[in-house]
């Protein structure tokens, strides 16, 4: 088996199959204190050590069935955090389990937890605390074998104090007052389908919860629960239409939950329960962005879920797939022009990321090495639309959408509650379309997988309603001073929102517009006036790369007020190499970075050059 490049543990040696977890949230010490007790078998003969990751976490005792055993530390790296290293008090025969035990607790500074005050939350009454532990951060929670090539279920129970509620990736199984303290009680949750680590997921607040569906509640902070309720009310729907595409839906429950603004994603499939970013929460339901996070999570539960990377490398086989799916379910709700609409805007995020890490860039191959880099370094659109590009590329040489989604069924059940390579998922494509070799032959699999830069086809794209974006952008590419009186608020009347957020993207794949050309723009089209996170983002990474000072202090506060990277990272970027509010981006940097969440922090800090 191929070996996973950011994880320490051995699952070819030894696998962990359920973990019990029991601990406590501490609000004061900032800290996660407990115990994992992991079912572990032995895959080969004479076992004798076990290594688990681990990141700034400490540990207090290891016992084997009840035995107490010894451990050590071995030695830190700079990501991947320090293995884990235990010494079994006796062998165990290949297919042989036992219960390991480890006494923990997390460090303040955890790379997957960030803790808020009170006055940091909605209600500024309660503190609140989530974790992210996609890709390599469940290590900074809890001792864990943590690469996505092993799966388990899970049982927990979480102590809290008393007024809050604790939430997990699993199904609710009740709650109880704390035995060992009347001032905090404890929240039962049960995960029966077997998940890899980085889906473990944990957020304690002030939560309240509405019904909005059969299988689905929605959770938020109580000033934004009647807000979300009202505009996730779609999620059944896309549900089901998931289901009909893709198989059952097996985990039970399906909610959602809206975290605090600094989330660093749109969102997060953590199983049963979604994570999303407030910055979803626009006034007008034009916001197709939040239909595709609420389609790309929900299609999750099948790809990425259910079937798995193997490891890090192979991103692509759960991002790729998801959006191909996501967008399949945007064509049955919305028409297949839509769809290919969707799809067209892809390809231009795909130019514009490529664009900004460069052509030769070996993070821009789909099957980029991972070797001694961070996931988080690499993490980019990448395998999300190049991985989808490739699909649609398949889809039009194959015998269109409906021959190809009965392939990603096959695919689905083949995989099943496994965690598969590229390699797997080509010979199974070989397989199924084993009639069809010769046009399978043709295609240029090398540069689709290990080249850097664009795909080597580009597939065809229906343009219907991406030819207004187009002829828009290009009225406004070609006008000279004297023809910007002949642009008005009449060229957007027959625009949707996401034809707007097209316009903005095609022009920030040219040069940047003379500043006279984006006042102009604004006056006629009024973009500061759109609280639609999209299109505002596009909007001001316009503004800056024009060097109009008006827009710096917009920019700057749409980069603090949420810390979604998609938007926070970009626009950081763009304040940075504007030389009038280079300082003052750094300064506005180093003032918030406290506040904002360790792996946005991290980031930002090396796209401005502050790495600590």
């Amino acid at each position: 088996a191929a070996a996973d490049p950011s994880s320490f543990a051995s699952p070819s040696c030894c696998l962990t199959r359920h973990l019990y977890l029991r601990c406590r949230v501490d609000f004061g010490a900032q800290a996660l204190r407990g115990t994992a007790a992991f079912t572990a078998r032995a895959e080969r003969e004479a076992l004798r050590c076990l290594v688990l990751d681990t990141k700034d976490l400490q540990v207090f005792k290891v016992t084997v069935n009840g035995q107490d055993a010894k451990f050590v530390f071995g030695e830190k790296h700079s990501f991947k955090g320090t293995p884990l290293e235990i010494t079994l008090p006796f062998e165990l025969r290949r297919g042989q389990e036992a219960i390991v035990e480890i006494s923990f607790e997390s460090s303040p500074k955890s790379s997957a937890l960030q803790w808020f005050s009170p006055e940091q939350t909605s209600g500024k009454k309660h503190p609140f605390l989530f974790s992210q532990c996609q890709a390599t951060h469940c290590r900074a929670i809890l001792p864990c074998q943590d690469t996505p090539a092993v799966k388990l279920t899970y049982y927990a129970e979480i102590s809290v104090p008393k007024e809050l509620v604790a939430l997990m990736s699993a199904n609710r199984d009740g709650e109880m007052p704390d035995p060992e303290d009347s001032s905090r009680k404890i929240y039962r949750f049960s995960q029966n389908v077997p998940i890899p680590c980085y889906l473990i997921a944990l957020v304690v607040g002030a939560l309240e919860s509405r019904k909005i569906g059969p299988r689905t509640l929605v959770w938020a902070e109580k000033e934004l629960v009647d807000k979300s309720a009202y505009e996730f009310a779609e999620a059944e729907a896309m549900l089901k239409t998931a289901e009909d595409l893709a198989g059952p839906y097996v985990w039970g429950q399906y909610d959602l939950l809206v975290l605090p603004p600094s989330f660093p994603y749109g969102g997060m499939e953590n199983p049963c329960l979604t994570f999303v970013t407030p910055t979803l929460l626009v006034i007008d339901l034009s916001l197709f962005s939040m239909f595709q996070v609420i389609a790309h999570e929900i299609s999750h539960s099948w790809t990425g879920n259910l079937v798995t990377n193997k490891t890090w490398e192979h991103f692509w086989l759960n991002e790729g797939l998801t959006v191909y799916l996501e967008r399949r379910i945007g064509g049955r709700l919305f028409g297949e022009q839509f769809r290919h609409f969707q799809a067209l805007g892809g390809w231009r995020e795909l130019q514009n990321t490529i664009n900004t890490l460069g052509d030769k860039n070996p993070v821009t191959n789909l099957i980029p090495n991972l070797n001694e880099v961070d996931p988080d370094d690499a993490y980019s659109s990448v395998p999300y639309e190049k991985g989808f590009a490739l699909l649609f590329y398949l889809e039009q040489l194959l015998g269109g959408p409906d021959v190809f989604m009965g392939f990603l069924k096959a695919y689905i059940q083949q995989f099943a509650y496994k965690s598969i390579v590229t390699e797997d998922w080509k010979k199974f494509l070989y397989s199924y379309f084993k009639d069809k070799i010769d046009v399978l032959d043709k295609v240029d699999w090398n540069s689709w997988f290990h080249a850097p830069g664009m795909p080597p086809v580009k597939p065809m794209y229906d343009m219907t309603l991406g030819n207004a974006c187009v002829a828009l952008s290009q009225r406004w590419i070609k006008a000279k001073e004297s023809d910007l009186g002949s642009f008005s608020s009449a060229d957007l009347k027959e625009m949707s929102s996401h034809q707007l957020i097209e316009f903005l993207a095609l022009l920030l794949l040219e040069a940047p517009l003379p500043v006279s050309h984006v006042q102009r723009m604004q006056q006629v089209y009024n973009f500061n006036a759109i609280h639609n996170s999209e299109i505002r983002f596009r909007w001001l990474c316009l503004c800056i790369r024009s060097k109009w000072e008006e827009a710096i202090p917009l920019a700057l506060k749409m980069a603090t007020d949420q810390g979604r990277m998609k938007f926070t990272r970009p626009l950081f970027r763009e304040l940075y190499g504007f030389d009038k509010c280079r300082d003052l981006a750094v300064k506005t940097f180093l003032e918030r970075r406290a506040s904002m969440h360790p792996v946005t922090s991290m980031l930002v800090g090396k796209d401005l050059k502050q790495d600590q």
